[in-house]
C-alpha cells in the first residue's frame, strides 16, 4: 500500500480535491488514515447488504471508489450468485477496481460503469449503498438522488448511506471538528498536509447535518432509519422500504 503523500510539500496553490490518478494509487491509505472505522465500516456493510439482498434482484454501489466494499461483499456472499452495479465518475478508480477484479472467482458479479450516480437508471434492487458520495454532489440534487433510490428499491430493500456530518450546534460542531484533526494526527499527516486538503476539499466536499440526512431520508419514504453507527462527524444510516409487513 503506497503512503499518502499527496499534501505533504507546501503548495503555491492548492487545486481543488478529485479523485485522479495521483489520489487514487493512495486511495487506500488516504482513507484509513483519514475516515474513521473505514475497514469497520465497509465489513459491516458488506455484511448488511449480503443480509438484506433479495435474489434476482440488484445491488448498487453509487461512488464505488476502487471496489473496497465491492470486494468485501464478495466474500460475503460467495455461495450465492448475485448482481452488482458498481457506480463511479472517476475513470482511474475504475480502472484501479477493474484490475482488482481480474482472476477473481466473483468478478462476473459485478459490473462497472463509469458515470454520473445522478445520470444512472436505477430500478429493482434490493441493496443500495451510497458511501461518502453524497456530500461531493450539489445540494439541490440530493433530495432527488434519495428519491429515485427508494422508488427503485424492492420492498425490504435497504439503502446504506454514510456522510461526513456537521453539527449544528456551533461548540459541538467545533469540538466535533476538533477530535477529527487529532485522529489525522495520531494517524501521522502534518499540520500542513491537514490544512492543505481542508483548503482542496473547500466547496468540494459540503457536509451536512445528520437532521439534514435523517429527514431527507423520511422524506423520500423511508420510515424504518437508524443510525448504525457514528463517529463525531462521520455517521453511516440505514433506511429500509416497507415490506407491508409488521
Amino acid at each position: 500500500m503506497k503512503q499518502d503523500k499527496v499534501f505533504a510539500e507546501k503548495k503555491g496553490q492548492v487545486e481543488p480535491f478529485a479523485f485522479n490518478e495521483q489520489v487514487v494509487r493512495v486511495f487506500d491509505d488516504m482513507i484509513g488514515r483519514s475516515v474513521p472505522l473505514y475497514r469497520e465500516n465497509i465489513r459491516r456493510q458488506a455484511q448488511l447488504a449480503a443480509r438484506y439482498y433479495q435474489p434476482g434482484s440488484h445491488i448498487y454501489d453509487l461512488g464505488c471508489s476502487n471496489g473496497n466494499l465491492g470486494l468485501c461483499l464478495c466474500q460475503e456472499l460467495a455461495a450465492v450468485p448475485f448482481d452488482m452495479i458498481a457506480v463511479d465518475n472517476s475513470a482511474p478508480m475504475l480502472d484501479a477496481y477493474r484490475n482488482r477484479l481480474q482472476d477473481h472467482a466473483r468478478q462476473q458479479d459485478v459490473q462497472l460503469l463509469l458515470g454520473d450516480v445522478r445520470e444512472i437508471p436505477l430500478a429493482n434492487a434490493s441493496v443500495i449503498i451510497v458511501n461518502l458520495t453524497l456530500q461531493f454532489l450539489p445540494l439541490a440534487d440530493r433530495t432527488a438522488l434519495i428519491g429515485r433510490i427508494y422508488e427503485a428499491l424492492r420492498p425490504g430493500g435497504i439503502l446504506l448511506l454514510t456522510e461526513k456530518v456537521v453539527h449544528a450546534d456551533a461548540a459541538f460542531d467545533a469540538m466535533q471538528q476538533e477530535f477529527y484533526y487529532r485522529f489525522k494526527k495520531e494517524n501521522g499527516y502534518s499540520q500542513l498536509e491537514i490544512s492543505q486538503k481542508r483548503e482542496a476539499l473547500e466547496n468540494v466536499l459540503i457536509p451536512e447535518t445528520l437532521e439534514d440526512h435523517v429527514q431527507r431520508l423520511r422524506a423520500a419514504g423511508f420510515v424504518r432509519l437508524d443510525v448504525w453507527l457514528k463517529w463525531f462527524n462521520f455517521a453511516s444510516l440505514i433506511g429500509q422500504k416497507e415490506d407491508g409487513h409488521a
